[in-house]
């Protein structure tokens, strides 16, 4: 009795916690676009100093 008990709840209590996990560890759309934006600022800033070094050494 106890181990149909454990073999049938253990499975479904798994599943349920893995559900809820999952549903509170996404982001919101907000969140997405904030990332986005950033990463986005940041590759611009990176290409801007890369060309400011590459000008600054000159031709090679």
């Amino acid at each position: 009795m106890e181990w149909t008990l454990i073999t049938i709840l253990g499975p479904i209590l798994f599943a349920v916690v893995l559900v809820w996990a999952m549903l509170n560890n996404r982001r919101s759309r907000a969140e997405k676009q904030r990332t986005e934006d950033a990463t986005r600022i940041r590759r611009e800033q990176e290409d801007r100093d890369q060309k400011a070094r590459e000008i600054a050494d000159g031709p090679a």
